[in-house]
């Protein structure tokens, strides 16, 4: 089976940015004891755009609306999901 990931697209004004930041920092630890949990990250613009994307990666889909459905949800976030078909790393298959 594979991976499921969930893009969260969150529209942030530079004057919020660190507030952001801060916030997510302080979550630190929250999301990976999550049953199916695979990957997290907070991708901050640089290209001159004001969306900031929030990366999770889940073992399924199932995993990730277990985890959504605790209260941990996605606001009024965009969320992209898509389905990992290929994935590697340095020196191993990441699949």
């Amino acid at each position: 089976m594979a991976s499921v990931v969930k893009i969260n697209v969150l529209t942030i004004p530079a004057e919020m940015r660190e507030d952001l930041e801060r916030r997510f920092a302080g979550r630190a630890g929250m999301v990976e004891t999550a049953d199916g949990f695979e990957w997290f990250e907070l991708l901050r613009p640089v290209d001159g755009t004001d969306k900031y994307l929030v990366y999770t990666r889940w073992r399924s889909e199932e995993d990730f609306e277990k985890w959504s459905g605790q209260g941990h949800g996605q606001g009024q976030a965009e969320v992209w999901t898509f389905d990992v078909v290929q994935s590697t790393g340095p020196g191993r298959d990441l699949n």
